[in-house]
């Protein structure tokens, strides 16, 4: 202090510059002060302000009174113009994308309507408007649609809801996804609305009331992005295949043993499995999962504003937000980011590719094989190795994200498609060759969507017409 005295003396101007010095950081003290009481003060109105919320209250807009950040950015989730190199939120007809989807679903809903979902905000509207509930559907198919669902679930008890037509319910069920499908309205603690996620541990002698918060935050998405089924022929209750395990071969072991068939397809007769979207299943192979990165960690970040900390309820794919999703873990460049990923679903999409091409053709080779006359015993072993290649490939194509998610266990699973559908082809070969059939089959023209169902029997415009209307218990939902 004598030293800095001294100097003081010796240099008055010294004494002015810490005077100055002095009152800038009292200054900035008591301006970080101001902004703390600032931020607790209105930290502290938003809790004074929060509504009681009703207990199975399916009104996303109420929740967002009390909650007005969540609540705007998940009305952000109609927006949908992002479109990446293989997904995003732009609504697009795959069957015209890819023609060959109609012939590998021949006879099933699918081949009719299949498009690119739009993301949460529409899954109401998308799934009234698709032409896939022109057959008849059970209303075990609006479970993961609503948040009406728990409401109905717990006012009719879940046996009883599953049992209903899926149009016996379409005038209660009105709201999309949203807050109470994950949120416990009293607390906003996660939970799990939907009984078959719950079922599905406790049949692998797991409690998933001991998941931690971590866990949570995919878990409450692994209610609906999963593989599952409708067991019973009346029930219709909906069950997750995961007692042997959650591998594509696990859950292929477990429909065999059942004898389970989706549907017969119409042009080869081969018994066939439809996968949903096996999402977390294939995410738990993949290293974010090894890391334990959950789903809304990269699809769902945090974001603050003012003194709020809260999680951005637009869902969507991170590359729309990749400086607050890729890039919190990440040091490189946006660029560099997109093409680590495009350069995974590239690949993967190359083998889908190759595995549709050889399904295609031995559903093709098939018909001819019963044409001429080949036995039921004979086709046995050549039909469920199309059955067996053709749920491979339907595992990966029917997830959202995969590709990315876990491209070597994608890889390792469409190369066991190929070469099921080779080996097929294989005994195909074979059989015919002995039937006198020339090889190769000639492949009729599908190089459309219109071209692929004329050929299978689909007449569009006229099943657009005869399509049920309100009077019959649907209701026609506007784009």
């Amino acid at each position: 202090m004598k030293k800095i005295s001294e100097a003081v003396k010796e240099k008055p101007w010294i004494g002015w510059v810490l005077y100055f010095i002095t009152i800038i950081v009292v200054f900035l003290i008591g301006l970080l002060g101001s902004s703390i009481i600032e931020r607790r003060v209105e930290y502290t109105q938003i809790i004074q302000t929060v509504k009681p919320i009703a207990d199975w209250e399916p009104r996303n807009e109420v929740w967002g009174e009390n909650y007005p950040r969540e609540y705007e950015t998940y009305l952000k989730t109609g927006d949908t113009n992002f479109a990446s190199k293989h997904g995003g939120s732009v609504m697009v007809d795959m069957l015209d994308r890819y023609p060959d989807l109609v012939i590998l679903w021949a006879g099933y809903a699918f081949s009719r309507d299949y498009k690119q979902g739009r993301g949460h905000y529409y899954a109401v509207k998308d799934v009234v408007n698709t032409l896939r509930t022109g057959v008849p559907q059970p209303a075990t198919c609006w479970t993961c649609k609503s948040t009406d669902v728990p409401r109905l679930i717990n006012q009719m008890g879940v046996n009883e809801f599953y049992k209903k037509t899926w149009a016996e319910l379409l005038n209660e069920v009105k709201n999309p996804i949203g807050c109470q499908d994950c949120h416990d309205p009293k607390t906003m603690n996660l939970r799990i609305t939907r009984p078959a996620l719950k079922e599905a541990f406790q049949r692998q002698g797991k409690d998933i009331t001991q998941a931690t918060h971590q866990e949570m935050r995919f878990l409450v998405c692994a209610q609906c992005h999963v593989e599952y089924y409708f067991k019973g022929k009346d029930e219709k209750y909906l069950t997750f295949p995961w007692d042997n395990g959650l591998t594509v071969e696990n859950m292929e072991r477990y429909y065999d043993s059942l004898g389970y068939t989706d549907w017969i397809h119409t042009i080869s007769k081969a018994p066939m499995l439809k996968a949903q979207h096996p999402d977390f299943e294939l995410y738990k192979f993949g290293i974010h999962a090894e890391r334990q990165i959950s789903c809304t960690d990269c699809h769902m970040p945090y974001k603050s504003e003012g003194g709020v900390k809260f999680t951005n309820h637009h869902v969507q794919s991170p590359l729309n937000n990749i400086s607050n999703s890729c890039a919190i873990c990440h040091r490189e460049s946006e660029e560099e980011l997109k093409k680590n990923v495009y350069d995974r679903q590239d690949k993967i999409f190359e083998l889908s590719h190759l595995a549709t091409t050889s399904l295609v053709k031995a559903h093709f080779e098939a018909k001819i094989a019963w044409e001429k006359g080949t036995t039921e015993e004979e086709m046995k072993s050549i039909l469920n190795l199309i059955r067996q290649a053709q749920w491979r490939w339907d595992f990966v194509a029917a997830s959202h994200g995969g590709s990315f998610h876990a491209p070597l266990e994608c890889a390792r699973i469409l190369g066991n498609s190929i070469l099921k559908a080779e080996e097929a082809r294989t005994k195909l070969a074979e059989l015919l060759s002995r039937k006198g059939v020339q090889l190769p089959v000639q492949i009729p023209d599908i190089a459309t969507k219109e071209k692929a169902q004329l050929y299978i029997g689909l007449n569009i415009d006229s099943l657009k017409k005869t399509r049920p209307d309100f009077s019959s218990g649907f209701s026609k939902v506007n784009n």
